[in-house]
């Protein structure tokens, strides 16, 4: 739905069981319909769309597509975003590691990432930029020397490229401007600040320039400012608190380096604060009611001189919380976001509350989504009807927005009056 300063909020349907296209739209019919008739009565809703190659090869047979489209008409909503990162099963069986592939090395991705911008161009209305979320090239683990993961991104830089040079081309032909937002996450090649910084600019601004001008034959100023319009940050809030990286200063960091943010993906990491050895094995027994075998849930250990310990899986995580000096633990694991306790636990909740404190003083992105996709894993005290829970996350998100609105709108009606006051006071002064 469109909020303030021309941005659209939603939530992604990746939360949704289904890999096929007749169960993702079935699911958009069932349950999207029935969150807009609680969150948006009388006005468009925007979806924020995820759909495996499978799906996306069924949608763009043309009798699909005209059904779909006809259906958002009919109905007033609207697709602005798609989560392009998981290419297959998302749900029901492991996914683990699995679903960093096929990863930005394989010609597979890059053909499925261009399917999902040719039906997005189609479906996008003219006054929306439309973007897609993609994983972070690949998976730091599959690689075993620094070298061979310097190749990869080599490799990776050259097939962004190919999308890049594929969406200019699709802006000139269909008016709609798109961008690939690419998505850090824990053990992914690029997992932090510091890694897509430098592949931006050590690879994408650099191999990539010279890539892109001999593809289209454009001058190298024009070059970057095509990569810097088609390839942006998709900010997942869990991913960089897992990191333990503060919001404000990964958008600081962004901004500094003019690298803009295509998508915030409002999402909360489970964390556990550890006051002392003799929690360990409460908490312990608390933290093991997440270890689910279907997706990855990388751990960082913080401990109290400050280094990071960094584990692929909670599992090894909760081990080496028992044997070290922790301070504090959090996982990859995408818990409700209006709940910032758990038995015990904690969520980083704080961080979406900072960041959308941010993003109400200076909007730095249009595309905002909710990403809880782990209803169907989470502990059974933790489950609830699912449009119950996607509602209670969107009005989450609003109620903070609006608190925060509130508290900028009154700080500019203060700072103005009393710039009025002492403006009155040196005329008098003056006279």
């Amino acid at each position: 739905m469109k909020i303030r300063n021309n941005a659209h909020l939603s939530y992604c349907t990746n939360i949704h069981s289904g890999e096929t296209w007749e169960e993702v739209f079935a699911n958009l019919k069932r349950y999207t319909l029935d969150v807009k008739s609680k969150m948006a009565v009388g006005k468009p809703f925007g979806i924020g769309l995820r759909l495996s190659n499978e799906s996306a090869l069924t949608l763009q047979q043309e009798e699909n597509l005209t059904a779909f489209r006809q259906w958002l008409l009919e109905n007033d909503v609207y697709v602005f975003t798609i989560n392009g990162f998981p290419y297959g099963n998302f749900h029901k069986q492991e996914v683990k590691d699995r679903v960093h592939s096929p990863d930005w090395l394989h010609q597979e991705r890059v053909d499925y990432t261009r399917l999902l911008f040719d039906l997005l161009a189609q479906l996008v209305p003219k006054e929306i930029c439309g973007g897609i979320s993609t994983s972070p090239l690949s998976y730091k683990y599959w690689f075993k020397e620094e070298t061979e993961r310097e190749e990869a991104k080599k490799k990776s830089c050259l097939q962004l490229i190919a999308i890049v040079t594929h969406l200019i081309g699709l802006q000139k032909t269909t008016g709609k401007k798109m961008h690939l937002d690419i998505e850090p996450e824990p053990d992914g090649l690029l997992e932090n600040t510091d890694d897509f910084i430098d592949f931006f600019q050590n690879y994408l601004l650099k191999e990539g320039v010279t890539e892109l001008v001999k593809k289209i034959k454009c001058t190298g100023a024009e070059a970057r400012n095509y990569i810097r319009e088609h390839i942006q940050l998709c900010y997942d809030v869990c991913h960089f608190a897992v990191a333990f990286e503060k919001p404000e200063e990964v958008i600081r960091i962004m901004e500094a380096n003019r690298i803009k943010i295509g998508k915030i993906q409002i999402s909360a990491a489970l964390k556990c604060d550890i006051a002392s050895e003799a929690d360990r094995e409460v908490l312990s027994a608390r933290l093991q009611q997440f270890d689910e075998p279907v997706y990855l849930h990388q751990a960082v250990i913080r401990t109290k001189s400050g280094a990071l310990l960094k584990f692929p899986d909670l599992r090894q995580g909760i081990t080496n919380m028992m044997e070290c000096d922790s301070e504090e633990l959090r996982t990859h694991f995408h818990v409700p976001i209006f709940l910032s306790d758990y038995q015990g636990l904690q969520s980083t909740q704080e961080d979406i509350s900072k960041a959308l404190q941010l993003w109400s003083k200076k909007p730095y992105s249009t595309h905002l989504e909710v990403e809880t996709y782990t209803w169907d894993v989470l502990p059974s005290q933790l489950q609830m009807h699912l449009t119950d829970a996607i509602h209670r996350e969107l009005s989450w998100v609003l109620m903070q927005l609006e608190t925060e609105h509130s508290t900028v709108i009154k700080a500019v009606k203060n700072a103005a009056n009393s710039s009025h006051k002492h403006s009155r006071a040196y005329v008098r002064f003056t006279q």
